[in-house]
């Protein structure tokens, strides 16, 4: 719970009066955040009378829920909100609200109704957690729908243009596609042409590229999960890369075998907990196996749990071996989060920036890795602020 800068004997008024509820204690008032805080408590806890009194309380409203289950994940540890979250199911009959038809029908669905189902999902009975299924499968398949095919176009092109062999040796030379590229070189006299461009037959790998998708799951990367879970799945489907997706809190899970389907690897994730990027990168490091080919997404708000210098050394580590790494703060419509600015700055010493991505930008961006562009300056071409 977050606490204001005051006196010892302020802070156990404070505390008193949220315990209490708001008014309880005469004298003493709770600042804007503290009054939401106390919303948020008397929505769940006070009783049916006192909730009417104060227009507390989640009813059957689905906004209501939506919004009451986004301010307990900002306002309380994680520990603290699977409590209130299951404690939600109980006393409110959330789980009545969420197997009823008209209910999810009434509900706006978007990513941020996924995230707070997922938010639930921990203490779903099977039976809601099918239904919850429904509900996020409808809005990543629009989602999917709406980002699939940039993400293909442009990551195919890049893989196109980034596969042509331009120092090929000789038996390794497309003669047809070179002739073309030099026609404008052609000798009449001597009924040649003079081969300035000699192109060659496309690398033979399995994947041109191997990409790496390393999540934060914390509750505050709730819709950036969302976000990199559907893309996660869209590149799987492209057979010249490989694709590997690998979430984290203080433990790492890779969900790689489930990106067949989106739903599936989202219902894989555990949002909420608390933060081990060194232990995640540690895991990633291990599933490099040509560096010069692999692209590295790490996408964290940088808050690390672990052992922060151990995580700076290891993406040196990556970085000095030919791994391109990106940091993304997030991925998602909602801008740059907070985020570790001593981290950032330390990573950015590795010539890795830092910044937060759109949905829609994020295709473009692999294109750009994969080409190996300078992702800062394609940062800056795209008027996005890089840490």
């Amino acid at each position: 719970m977050t606490q204001t800068s005051s006196s010892p004997l302020e802070e156990r008024e404070r505390r008193w009066q949220l315990l209490l509820g708001n008014n309880a204690i005469e004298g003493v008032s709770l600042n804007s955040q503290d009054l939401a805080i106390d919303n948020a408590l008397s929505a769940l806890y006070n009783s049916e009378d006192e909730q009417s009194k104060r227009k507390g309380g989640l009813e059957s409203s689905s906004p209501k829920v939506a919004r009451w289950l986004g301010d307990i994940r900002k306002f309380f540890p994680s520990s603290v909100v699977r409590v209130m979250q299951q404690d939600a199911l109980e006393r409110l009959n959330l789980q009545r609200m969420l197997l009823e038809p008209e209910m999810l029908e009434a509900m706006e669905p978007d990513v941020h109704l996924v995230s707070n189902l997922l938010s639930l999902s921990g203490v779903m009975p099977s039976k809601t957690k099918e239904t919850a299924k429904i509900v996020v499968r409808h809005v990543v398949n629009e989602l999917e729908r709406k980002l699939a095919n940039s993400t293909r176009n442009a990551v195919l092109g890049s893989l196109n243009r980034a596969s042509k062999n331009l120092r090929p040796r000789h038996n390794e030379i497309n003669w047809h596609r070179t002739i073309r590229a030099n026609l404008k070189t052609y000798q009449p006299e001597y009924r040649t042409i003079i081969p300035e461009i000699r192109i060659g037959y496309g690398r033979k790998r399995a994947s041109l590229r191997d990409i790496i998708l390393c999540v934060d799951q914390s509750g505050s990367m709730a819709t950036s999960v969302v976000y990199a879970s559907i893309f996660s799945a869209v590149l799987a489907s492209l057979p010249a890369v490989k694709t590997s997706m690998v979430v984290f809190d203080t433990s790492v899970v890779d969900l790689t075998d489930l990106l067949q389907d989106p739903v599936e690897v989202l219902f894989g994730t555990q949002l909420g907990g608390g933060t081990d990027i060194n232990r995640a990168l540690t895991y990633c490091q291990g599933l490099v196996r040509q560096p010069q080919e692999t692209i590295l997404v790490l996408i964290s708000d940088l808050y690390e749990g672990g052992n922060a210098e151990e995580m700076l050394k290891r993406i040196a580590s990556l970085v000095n071996s030919g791994v391109q790494v990106i940091t993304l703060l997030a991925l998602n419509d909602d801008g740059a989060p907070s985020y570790d600015s001593k981290n950032t700055a330390a990573i950015a010493n590795f010539g890795v920036p830092s910044f937060a991505c759109t949905p829609d930008l994020f295709p473009d961006l692999m294109a750009a890795a994969i080409n190996r562009q300078d992702i800062s300056q394609w940062a800056a071409k795209q008027d996005i602020a890089t840490k």
